[in-house]
């Protein structure tokens, strides 16, 4: 079983969405305005691995079946992990498909690759935000200026290619791609390979 870091602290969003507010309100009474500039938080959503859901391992992993999977039954934890993720890799592929992506309502279906509303999700570059925020919108391509992002993901180009209901505005979600989660309750959502939780970052638009 793997040993997971003694402190991880959520992110403290009162804290974030007023340094976020402060921040884009100085660069938006700049003469200029935005000018493609932007002050954001990065977070990350990842493709979860059936693999990784075991009881060894702590989660809950009884054999489960949702509307739509066809009787086929996967761990309880990992049906859980994909409906907040979108997403969901599986061990065994059904008709040639290895993923399983939540549809909303309860219902699943199998899918041949995790998509956004831009196509493919491309790991270390595809990216989501809550709703246009001025040039800051679906099929932008931003470039980040924060060194633990570029650690983190091996990047600073991203293409904003999806949408999220839970996001918030100035926040870039980015796509880390497929991998186990760290740990069972709140480290699902985390992958395994990283403890990063979320950045402050400038960002400017590229194209």
């Amino acid at each position: 079983m793997s040993i997971l870091p003694q402190t991880l602290a959520d992110i403290p969003w009162p804290e974030v969405v007023q340094r976020l507010a402060y921040e884009n309100e100085k660069l938006a009474r700049r003469p200029q305005g935005h000018n493609g500039e932007y002050f954001i938080v990065c977070t990350l959503y990842y493709t979860p691995m059936e693999s990784g859901f075991t009881f060894e391992r702590g989660f809950d992993a009884t054999p489960t079946t949702k509307a739509g999977l066809h009787a086929q039954k996967y761990p309880r934890d990992f049906l859980r992990s994909v409906k907040k993720e979108g997403f969901g890799r599986i061990t065994t592929p059904v008709n040639g498909n290895h993923y399983i992506r939540y549809n909303g309502r309860g219902s699943f279906a199998f899918a041949s690759r995790p998509t956004g509303g831009g196509g493919t999700l491309v790991a270390r570059y595809s990216a989501a935000i809550k709703s246009s925020q001025g040039s800051l919108r679906h099929g932008a391509i931003i470039e980040t200026s924060s060194p633990t992002v570029r650690e983190i993901f091996g990047s600073t180009r991203w293409k904003i290619v999806d949408t999220g209901g839970g996001l918030r505005r100035w926040q870039v979600d980015c796509y880390y791609g497929e991998d186990e989660p760290l740990g069972p309750g709140r480290f699902m959502g985390r992958p395994r390979g990283t403890t990063f939780e979320y950045a402050y970052s400038d960002a400017r638009i590229v194209r």
